[in-house]
Protein backbone atom coordinates (compact mmCIF):
# COMPACT_ATOMS: atom_id res chain seq x y z
CA UNK A 1 0.00 0.00 0.00
CA UNK A 2 2.91 2.41 0.85
CA UNK A 3 4.97 1.69 -2.16
CA UNK A 4 1.58 2.29 -4.39
CA UNK A 5 0.71 5.30 -3.15
CA UNK A 6 4.80 6.46 -3.10
CA UNK A 7 4.32 5.59 -6.91
CA UNK A 8 0.96 7.72 -7.01
CA UNK A 9 2.49 10.75 -5.48
CA UNK A 10 5.85 10.52 -7.97
CA UNK A 11 3.62 10.73 -10.64
CA UNK A 12 1.65 13.78 -9.31
CA UNK A 13 4.73 15.19 -9.14
CA UNK A 14 5.25 15.05 -12.60
CA UNK A 15 2.05 17.27 -13.04
CA UNK A 16 3.75 19.82 -11.27
CA UNK A 17 5.02 21.59 -14.27
CA UNK A 18 1.23 21.83 -15.54
CA UNK A 19 0.59 24.67 -13.25
CA UNK A 20 3.00 27.37 -14.17
CA UNK A 21 3.46 30.71 -12.38
CA UNK A 22 -0.43 31.30 -12.46
CA UNK A 23 -1.16 28.37 -10.58
CA UNK A 24 -4.96 28.24 -9.63
CA UNK A 25 -8.31 26.18 -7.85
CA UNK A 26 -9.36 25.57 -11.66
CA UNK A 27 -5.96 24.09 -12.75
CA UNK A 28 -5.49 21.71 -9.64
CA UNK A 29 -8.92 20.34 -9.92
CA UNK A 30 -8.68 19.88 -13.96
CA UNK A 31 -4.91 18.02 -12.82
CA UNK A 32 -6.92 15.50 -9.91
CA UNK A 33 -10.04 14.86 -12.17
CA UNK A 34 -7.97 13.70 -15.42
CA UNK A 35 -5.93 11.74 -12.52
CA UNK A 36 -9.40 10.23 -11.20
CA UNK A 37 -10.80 9.62 -14.39
CA UNK A 38 -7.57 7.59 -15.08
CA UNK A 39 -7.89 5.34 -12.10
CA UNK A 40 -4.61 7.16 -10.58
CA UNK A 41 -6.79 7.72 -7.56
CA UNK A 42 -8.98 4.81 -7.66
CA UNK A 43 -12.70 5.30 -5.67
CA UNK A 44 -12.47 5.26 -1.78
CA UNK A 45 -9.13 6.65 -2.17
CA UNK A 46 -8.43 9.44 0.71
CA UNK A 47 -6.87 12.38 -0.46
CA UNK A 48 -4.09 13.58 1.59
CA UNK A 49 -3.20 17.36 1.66
CA UNK A 50 -0.28 17.23 2.83
CA UNK A 51 0.88 15.07 -0.15
CA UNK A 52 -0.79 16.38 -2.82
CA UNK A 53 -0.39 19.82 -2.21
CA UNK A 54 3.38 18.84 -1.70
CA UNK A 55 3.62 16.85 -5.02
CA UNK A 56 1.83 19.81 -6.59
CA UNK A 57 3.75 22.73 -4.99
CA UNK A 58 0.78 24.64 -3.84
CA UNK A 59 -0.96 25.47 -0.78
CA UNK A 60 -3.51 24.24 1.57
CA UNK A 61 -6.16 26.78 0.55
CA UNK A 62 -5.96 26.23 -2.90
CA UNK A 63 -5.57 22.47 -2.13
CA UNK A 64 -8.93 22.73 -0.78
CA UNK A 65 -10.60 24.77 -3.16
CA UNK A 66 -9.89 22.28 -5.61
CA UNK A 67 -11.14 19.26 -3.60
CA UNK A 68 -14.76 21.91 -3.31
CA UNK A 69 -14.83 22.04 -6.52
CA UNK A 70 -14.24 18.50 -7.47
CA UNK A 71 -16.90 17.54 -4.73
CA UNK A 72 -19.87 19.82 -6.60
CA UNK A 73 -19.08 17.98 -9.56
CA UNK A 74 -19.73 14.48 -7.06
CA UNK A 75 -16.06 13.37 -7.82
CA UNK A 76 -15.21 13.56 -4.20
CA UNK A 77 -16.76 13.42 -1.10
CA UNK A 78 -15.73 15.04 2.51
CA UNK A 79 -16.27 12.60 5.35
CA UNK A 80 -16.14 14.40 8.44
CA UNK A 81 -13.36 13.76 11.20
CA UNK A 82 -11.79 11.36 8.34
CA UNK A 83 -11.17 13.54 5.15
CA UNK A 84 -11.60 14.06 1.46
CA UNK A 85 -12.14 10.88 -0.27
CA UNK A 86 -12.72 9.57 -4.06
CA UNK A 87 -16.14 8.92 -4.36
CA UNK A 88 -17.45 5.53 -4.74
CA UNK A 89 -21.11 5.40 -6.85
CA UNK A 90 -24.22 3.42 -5.96
CA UNK A 91 -26.06 1.68 -8.46
CA UNK A 92 -28.43 4.18 -8.43
CA UNK A 93 -26.04 7.09 -9.50
CA UNK A 94 -24.79 5.02 -12.40
CA UNK A 95 -28.32 4.52 -13.51
CA UNK A 96 -28.78 8.23 -13.07
CA UNK A 97 -25.51 8.98 -14.97
CA UNK A 98 -27.50 7.18 -17.91
CA UNK A 99 -30.28 8.96 -17.77
CA UNK A 100 -28.50 11.90 -17.62
CA UNK A 101 -26.30 10.69 -21.10
CA UNK A 102 -29.29 10.02 -23.01
CA UNK A 103 -31.04 12.91 -22.57
CA UNK A 104 -28.24 15.23 -23.48
CA UNK A 105 -26.19 12.89 -26.20
CA UNK A 106 -29.60 12.14 -28.09
CA UNK A 107 -30.84 15.49 -27.52
CA UNK A 108 -27.44 16.55 -29.23
CA UNK A 109 -27.65 14.25 -32.51
CA UNK A 110 -31.32 15.10 -33.05
CA UNK A 111 -30.35 18.89 -33.43
CA UNK A 112 -28.23 18.56 -35.79
CA UNK A 113 -28.04 20.56 -38.76
CA UNK A 114 -28.11 19.39 -42.02
CA UNK A 115 -24.98 17.68 -43.32
CA UNK A 116 -21.75 17.43 -43.78
CA UNK A 117 -20.97 17.65 -39.82
CA UNK A 118 -17.93 17.93 -38.51
CA UNK A 119 -16.49 14.62 -37.42
CA UNK A 120 -12.71 14.74 -37.43
CA UNK A 121 -13.17 14.53 -33.45
CA UNK A 122 -15.27 10.84 -33.88
CA UNK A 123 -12.81 9.99 -36.28
CA UNK A 124 -10.01 9.91 -34.14
CA UNK A 125 -11.55 8.28 -31.51
CA UNK A 126 -13.17 5.66 -32.98
CA UNK A 127 -8.98 5.08 -34.81
CA UNK A 128 -7.73 5.91 -30.86
CA UNK A 129 -10.08 2.95 -29.64
CA UNK A 130 -9.27 0.34 -32.86
CA UNK A 131 -5.42 0.96 -32.13
CA UNK A 132 -6.27 0.24 -28.19
CA UNK A 133 -8.14 -3.14 -29.28
CA UNK A 134 -5.33 -4.04 -31.37
CA UNK A 135 -2.46 -3.53 -28.54
CA UNK A 136 -4.72 -4.99 -26.11
CA UNK A 137 -4.90 -2.15 -24.25
CA UNK A 138 -8.62 -2.13 -22.57
CA UNK A 139 -7.97 0.50 -20.03
CA UNK A 140 -7.28 2.90 -23.08
CA UNK A 141 -10.00 1.57 -25.16
CA UNK A 142 -12.59 2.97 -22.02
CA UNK A 143 -10.74 6.35 -22.34
CA UNK A 144 -11.27 6.22 -26.25
CA UNK A 145 -14.64 4.96 -25.70
CA UNK A 146 -15.10 8.18 -23.95
CA UNK A 147 -13.63 10.41 -25.79
CA UNK A 148 -15.98 9.35 -28.96
CA UNK A 149 -18.74 10.71 -26.71
CA UNK A 150 -17.00 14.13 -25.47
CA UNK A 151 -16.64 14.70 -29.32
CA UNK A 152 -20.58 13.66 -30.00
CA UNK A 153 -21.49 16.23 -27.40
CA UNK A 154 -19.11 18.82 -29.16
CA UNK A 155 -21.24 18.54 -31.97
CA UNK A 156 -23.78 21.04 -30.21
CA UNK A 157 -21.15 23.65 -30.23
CA UNK A 158 -21.98 24.45 -26.55
CA UNK A 159 -19.48 25.29 -23.81
CA UNK A 160 -22.09 24.80 -21.10
CA UNK A 161 -23.16 21.30 -22.57
CA UNK A 162 -19.41 20.31 -22.86
CA UNK A 163 -18.95 21.63 -19.12
CA UNK A 164 -22.22 19.46 -17.62
CA UNK A 165 -21.07 16.26 -19.74
CA UNK A 166 -17.29 16.31 -18.79
CA UNK A 167 -18.46 16.03 -14.91
CA UNK A 168 -20.68 13.27 -16.20
CA UNK A 169 -17.84 11.46 -18.13
CA UNK A 170 -15.39 11.77 -15.29
CA UNK A 171 -18.39 10.08 -13.22
CA UNK A 172 -18.76 7.41 -15.34
CA UNK A 173 -15.16 6.58 -15.55
CA UNK A 174 -15.80 5.94 -11.23
CA UNK A 175 -17.77 3.06 -12.57
CA UNK A 176 -15.67 1.87 -14.97
CA UNK A 177 -12.47 1.61 -12.49
CA UNK A 178 -14.80 -0.67 -10.20
CA UNK A 179 -15.62 -3.41 -12.68
CA UNK A 180 -13.27 -6.55 -13.04
CA UNK A 181 -13.15 -7.40 -16.81
CA UNK A 182 -12.16 -4.00 -19.32
CA UNK A 183 -11.96 -5.80 -21.97
CA UNK A 184 -15.69 -7.24 -21.52
CA UNK A 185 -16.98 -3.81 -20.70
CA UNK A 186 -15.77 -1.81 -23.15
CA UNK A 187 -14.66 -4.13 -26.79
CA UNK A 188 -18.70 -4.65 -28.12
CA UNK A 189 -18.52 -0.79 -27.81
CA UNK A 190 -16.04 -0.14 -30.58
CA UNK A 191 -18.32 -1.21 -33.21
CA UNK A 192 -21.16 0.54 -32.40
CA UNK A 193 -19.03 3.84 -31.83
CA UNK A 194 -17.87 2.94 -35.82
CA UNK A 195 -21.33 2.44 -36.78
CA UNK A 196 -22.65 5.41 -35.26
CA UNK A 197 -19.90 7.55 -37.18
CA UNK A 198 -20.99 5.83 -40.51
CA UNK A 199 -24.35 6.73 -40.10
CA UNK A 200 -23.52 10.88 -39.30
CA UNK A 201 -21.15 10.84 -42.17
CA UNK A 202 -24.03 9.27 -44.05
CA UNK A 203 -26.05 12.68 -42.93
CA UNK A 204 -28.73 10.04 -41.48
CA UNK A 205 -28.82 12.01 -38.05
CA UNK A 206 -32.18 9.56 -37.32
CA UNK A 207 -30.40 6.54 -37.85
CA UNK A 208 -27.36 7.80 -35.38
CA UNK A 209 -29.75 8.63 -32.51
CA UNK A 210 -31.39 5.19 -33.09
CA UNK A 211 -28.37 3.41 -32.96
CA UNK A 212 -27.45 5.73 -29.39
CA UNK A 213 -30.61 4.96 -27.95
CA UNK A 214 -29.45 0.99 -28.10
CA UNK A 215 -26.50 1.88 -27.42
CA UNK A 216 -26.93 3.62 -24.29
CA UNK A 217 -29.47 1.09 -23.39
CA UNK A 218 -27.30 -2.14 -23.64
CA UNK A 219 -24.26 -0.26 -22.30
CA UNK A 220 -26.42 0.60 -18.56
CA UNK A 221 -27.65 -3.74 -18.45
CA UNK A 222 -24.24 -4.26 -18.92
CA UNK A 223 -22.01 -1.60 -16.76
CA UNK A 224 -25.04 -1.59 -14.48
CA UNK A 225 -25.38 -5.38 -13.99
CA UNK A 226 -21.55 -5.69 -14.15
CA UNK A 227 -21.28 -2.97 -10.85
CA UNK A 228 -24.05 -4.59 -9.00
CA UNK A 229 -22.20 -7.81 -9.18
CA UNK A 230 -18.95 -6.23 -8.03
CA UNK A 231 -20.50 -3.76 -5.28
CA UNK A 232 -22.53 -7.35 -3.89
CA UNK A 233 -19.65 -9.30 -3.83
CA UNK A 234 -17.58 -6.37 -1.67
CA UNK A 235 -20.22 -6.33 0.67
Amino acid sequence: MAEGRADQLTGLADDRALLGRTSTAERVSDILRTRIAEGFFPPGTRLSEDAIGGALGVSRNTLREAFRLLTHERLLVHELNRGVFVRVLTAEDVEDIYRTRRLVECAVVRGLGEPPYALDGLTAAVHQGQLAAVQKEWGELGTANIHFHRELVALAGSARTDELMRSVFAELRLAFHVVDDPQRLHEPYLVRNRQILQALQAGDKAEAERQLVVYLDDSLRRIGGAYRRRMSADD
